[in-house]
């Protein structure tokens, strides 16, 4: 098989001209970086969960999954290294915009509103606290940078980028996808504070979501019995790892390895997250 891409975690293989192989590697990124430990079922974790939300929100929109039976894979892919991590799926023509969807204030919307009120452009209500559910979620996309950093971008220049009428299709699905499976994960005793989503269009123009949907590493999930308004809150996502680095000092870029107590935490979120949303242990 050509590999076509190898990203932050994900190893994609190009199997005729309409499939793709997604093989999700235990790789772990932060800050723009992938640091130099892997993180154990890290891998399996994030594809399964994916599968989970996929089929969740089926109704709501298509997604391009063909198969995660490693039976139907292409023979070189049919062994145990690919198995529970890998995904067939339709190849699409990716819009090159990433919909983050922000439910509540944190992270770096929570530093930008308290600069000056907004976050991403978009005015927000006076007195919010941090960690606060906001009125109505918010779309505030980003580019979709092949290198470095994504980039904050208005709807406008969404507009602009992808016309109109796509624009608002995006918006309006990200954000119903969004509240859809909060209202479950709430259900579960989780909280998802925000999450980004990724779209393509197929063969026939309709709209697709693909790549990763509701994983810990591209949302943040609070526990709903631990959450508090005012201040940061524990999580079952990468967040962990990200607040030790800050916390140590520690350089992304040295090539050190992480210490094995925080390697093993963050497999534990992980799983902890997955084990609570899907209701099936790991």
């Amino acid at each position: 098989m050509k590999k076509i891409s190898s990203g932050k975690v994900r190893e994609i293989y190009e199997v005729d001209e309409d499939k793709l192989l997604l093989v999700v590697s235990d790789r772990i990124s932060a800050f723009d970086y992938i640091l130099p430990s892997m993180v154990p079922n890290k891998g399996k974790i994030l594809n399964q969960i994916s599968k989970f939300w996929f089929d969740y929100i089926k109704d709501i929109i298509p997604n391009h999954v063909i198969s995660t039976d490693i039976e139907d894979f292409p023979e070189e892919f049919q062994t145990p290294e690919f198995e529970g991590r890998s995904m067939l799926v339709k190849k699409l023509k990716m819009i090159p915009v990433e919909c983050i969807i922000r439910g509540y204030i944190t992270g770096s919307g929570w530093k930008s509103y308290k600069e000056n009120g907004t976050v991403c452009g978009i005015k927000l209500p006076e007195g919010l606290q941090e960690s606060q559910t906001l009125p109505e979620p918010i779309f505030t996309p980003t580019t979709k940078a092949s290198e470095g950093h994504d980039e904050n971008i208005s709807f406008d220049e969404v507009c602009n980028l992808i016309g109109k009428d796509l624009a608002e299709k995006l918006r309006s699905k990200a954000i119903e996808i969004y509240k859809t499976c909060a209202e479950y994960a709430l259900t579960k005793g989780v909280i998802i504070a925000d999450t980004k989503f990724e779209f393509g269009l197929d063969e026939s123009g309709n709209l697709v979501i693909g790549d990763e949907v509701l994983t810990p590493d591209s949302s943040r999930f609070w526990p709903a019995d631990d959450y508090e308004v005012g201040r940061s809150q524990k999580s079952f996502d990468k967040q962990y790892i990200r607040d030790w680095i800050k916390s140590t000092g520690y350089d992304p870029e040295s090539g050190t390895p992480i210490p094995n107590d925080v390697i093993d935490t963050t497999s534990k979120k992980y799983i902890e997250a997955y084990e609570i949303l899907t209701g099936k242990k790991f």
